[in-house]
């Protein structure tokens, strides 16, 4: 049955004997700070859901971002899962949870699609890539994510790529989109080129086009790519919790998610970091979700 309030109306499951390409499944907590509040994001994965649904109806149309219709060849082979149940106080558990459907995901064949939450989420999804690997990082931030411990936690919304980096499965990372003062200091930014990541700002992506990026992923390297949204300059994705001016536009995010796909493989894709509360007329959501949908089309042209 196809789901009402899922992804672009994506089925749950597909018939018996038919394996998905791509599994989509939210998590609105992951690792939230003491005394932070993380419920806004928890609305974001069923927010980006609601703005794909006037397109549901619409997916065997022409879709000018992709040069086709989503599904090119006719047969719709994505499914939406759902969210994974996540508490706002329980960081471990949802760190669990979270790999532990990612795994799943993975076993089948599919790849998985995580719709956050807040930018914690990551840590456990790409621990899920853990029997996986080799896989190279892309980011879409405006900040680098790099600290070891904030409010005596290590695991949240600041320390995903500090936590990648220390994953033996991660080969490399590249992080684009970072401009303004970001929350890196000094020593953050020393330990990520030490470990090797290639720093890729707004202003060299503007200057010289998404090849500053690209040009970074070996060829062939199997990519998870983790989009947070204020990678988005504020003038097209101001519901986030802080934006910068200067940043991405929408058509150099699909252009990246495009180019993955051509030079290496996308075997994994998360978007965080939408706060519906500072939604505009729900434009923020709607973006979202058409970069999931862009996502979705090149892990289909990739096969």
């Amino acid at each position: 049955m196809i789901g009402a309030s899922s992804f672009l109306g994506f089925p749950e499951r597909l018939p018996q004997d038919t394996k998905p390409i791509a599994a989509i499944f939210g998590a609105g907590h992951g690792s939230t700070y003491p005394g932070k509040d993380s419920s806004g994001y928890a609305l974001a994965a069923d927010a980006v859901r609601a703005a794909s649904r006037e397109d549901a109806g619409l997916i065997d149309h022409w879709d000018f971002d992709l040069g086709g219709p989503l599904f090119d060849d006719g047969a719709h082979c994505c499914i939406d899962l759902g969210n994974v149940p996540t508490r706002m106080e329980d960081n471990a558990g949802n760190r669990t949870r979270i790999e532990a459907m990612t795994r799943e995901v993975l076993t089948t064949g599919a790849v998985p699609i995580l719709l956050g939450g807040d930018d914690s989420v990551v840590i456990p999804f790409l621990s899920g890539f853990v029997d996986a690997g080799p896989i190279w990082i892309v980011q879409i931030d405006a900040h680098i994510d790099w600290r070891d411990t904030l409010h005596d936690e290590r695991y949240g919304y600041s320390s995903p790529m500090r936590r990648a980096s220390e994953m033996a499965h991660v080969a490399g990372m590249v992080q684009v989109g970072m401009r303004g003062i970001g929350s890196a200091r000094r020593a953050e930014v020393e330990d990520a080129l030490r470990f090797g990541s290639r720093l890729v700002t707004a202003r060299q992506v503007h200057a010289e086009g998404v090849a500053a990026a690209l040009r970074h992923i070996p060829e062939g390297a199997r990519v998870v790519m983790t989009v947070d949204c204020d990678g988005l300059d504020p003038g097209i994705m101001p519901g986030v919790a802080a934006p910068s001016p200067g940043g991405l536009t929408y058509t150099q995010v699909i252009d990246i998610i495009a180019g993955v796909g051509k030079r290496g493989r996308l075997v994994g894709f998360d978007l965080v970091e939408l706060f519906p509360p500072g939604d505009i007329a729900g434009l923020c959501a709607l973006t979202a979700s058409r970069l999931v949908v862009n996502a979705i089309g090149t892990i289909i042209r990739q096969r």
